[in-house]
């Protein structure tokens, strides 16, 4: 069964910076996407950031593009999240999985790392 631990999370104020982490523990991580999502109160899980196998694919939700930046080393099974901006409503508990959207997500998620940005 895949395992993921997200780390870096916290409580920082608008405009601030954090930087996610997320490692796994299949054996075959270089070979498919990943993927951040975020999950905020009364709202459904969504797509943040996504990557490809090899990390030269990138995509991006609207609401982060050019504030967020998602990276990967699959030599350490690690899959990364640079938050720079961050806003209020970037406050979610943040989950990484398989990508390249939800419906290719495992069925076992980790416990997520909560972001909050609040002056």
């Amino acid at each position: 069964q895949v395992q993921f631990v997200e780390s870096g999370g916290g409580l920082v104020q608008p405009g601030e910076s954090l930087r996610l982490s997320c490692a796994t523990s299949t054996r075959f991580f270089g070979t498919y996407p990943m993927a951040w999502y975020r999950q905020a109160p009364g709202n459904q899980r969504e797509l943040v950031a996504g990557i490809s196998g090899s990390g030269s694919n990138t995509n991006y939700a609207d609401s982060v593009k050019g504030r967020f930046t998602i990276a990967r080393d699959n030599a350490k099974n690690t899959v990364y999240l640079q938050m720079n901006s961050l806003k209020p409503e970037d406050t979610a508990v943040y989950y990484c999985n398989r990508g390249p959207n939800i419906a290719y997500a495992f069925g076992s998620w980790g416990q997520g790392t909560q972001v909050t940005v609040s002056s």
